[in-house]
């Protein structure tokens, strides 16, 4: 599954773009301002999508630690300021295309789409599919989670849940965020599911640490 970093701070606009992103099966993780991209950026997404005006981190200054640290990463320029200027700007920093706001989020989706295709088909995957998380091996490409060489059976939710976690060790996960990542922002259900979901994961993968945080959600394999 392809992991896509959403850098916008208009929240209305990241939500949309998030869900239609999400859609496609994409793994999408969405910032509201460019502080927290950056924290984030040794995660090694496949893609970014960035906005040039944020509320903290100019995109420019953004887009250049991306290309120094791991200029193999394309990048989506995306701006509501002068198209022209932006354009040659961004493509001169290393950025593989631009999109110049307003525009339809279907638009964005074939764009991301044609980038995938072109940068992963055409070479191999730099980020490694395999995850090791003693004593479980969790396996991205195959979608699979083993110990001792057995493959454990899991639903596709638990294993997404699974690999939710894995992706964000030690982090405070509220019980919004899991459903939006295991189910979708358009899921209306309640946080029960959420619930049950963690109650059954617990007990096929006792070694896997599940905390709770009351209140507001979990956090898994906290150190």
């Amino acid at each position: 599954m392809y992991q896509i970093f959403l850098v916008e701070d208009e929240l209305n606009l990241n939500q949309i773009l998030t869900s239609y992103l999400h859609r496609e099966g994409w793994e999408v993780r969405p910032f509201t301002n460019g502080e927290s991209a950056l924290k984030a950026m040794d995660e090694r997404p496949h893609l970014w999508v960035l906005d040039i005006m944020l509320p903290d981190i100019d995109g420019y200054q953004l887009l250049r630690r991306i290309k120094v640290d791991y200029p193999e990463i394309p990048v989506i320029f995306i701006s509501a300021r002068d198209a022209d200027i932006d354009r040659i700007m961004g493509l001169e920093m290393g950025s593989d295309d631009y999109l110049a706001k307003p525009f339809l989020p279907r638009e964005l989706v074939i764009r991301v789409r044609r980038i995938l295709e072109r940068v992963y088909n055409k070479s191999v995957e730099f980020k490694k599919p395999i995850i090791i998380l003693e004593p479980y091996l969790l396996d991205e490409g195959k979608r699979e989670i083993s110990k001792d060489g057995q493959v454990i059976e899991l639903t596709s939710k638990e294993y997404d849940l699974a690999m939710f976690f894995a992706k964000h060790k030690g982090q405070a996960l509220s019980r919004e965020q899991i459903i939006n990542c295991v189910w979708g922002e358009d899921y209306v259900g309640t946080d029960r599911s959420v619930d049950d979901l963690v109650r059954r994961l617990r007990k096929k993968l006792p070694e896997m640490r599940i905390e709770t945080v009351y209140g507001y959600g979990y956090r898994g394999m906290a150190e």
